[in-house]
């Protein structure tokens, strides 16, 4: 099955998985989606995730709370296909105050808000997670 979207189908994925309180979900392999799923689990949205090269999937273990919550209340895809958003260094959001984290994509790689903002670079962005 095709995608337009990648990342948004990963997103939508993960979405679907912790709603139906999965514990594991397998999505497509991709370079862009490793380095999404690095700054996920640096974060501590994720627990882990495995990658399979030969088969091109990865397994993405979510992390949950001891009463079975999801430790990720909301993903948002902010740049789409059809309009895509970019923003310069300063004008990077603030998700949550700083509970959650904006995703770009900038010149120097994928990196999260706060060290976009520190490597004073904008970028692409990608998508916001609280």
């Amino acid at each position: 099955m095709a995608f337009n979207d990648p990342i948004a189908e990963l997103l939508t994925k993960v979405r679907n998985a912790k709603s139906a309180q999965h514990r594991y979900v397998d999505v497509i392999y991709s370079k862009m989606k490793v380095k999404i799923l690095d700054i996920l689990k640096h974060h501590g949205f994720i627990e882990n995730f495995l990658v399979n090269e030969e088969q091109h999937k990865m397994r993405i273990f979510l992390r949950y709370n001891k009463h079975r919550e999801s430790v990720i209340h909301g993903l948002v895809r902010e740049s789409k296909c059809g309009l895509r958003r970019y923003i310069g260094c300063s004008r990077i959001p603030r998700v949550f105050n700083g509970m959650g984290i904006a995703i770009l994509s900038t010149p120097k790689g994928v990196v999260d808000g706060e060290t976009a903002r520190n490597l004073k670079v904008g970028g692409e962005l990608l998508c916001t997670v609280w």
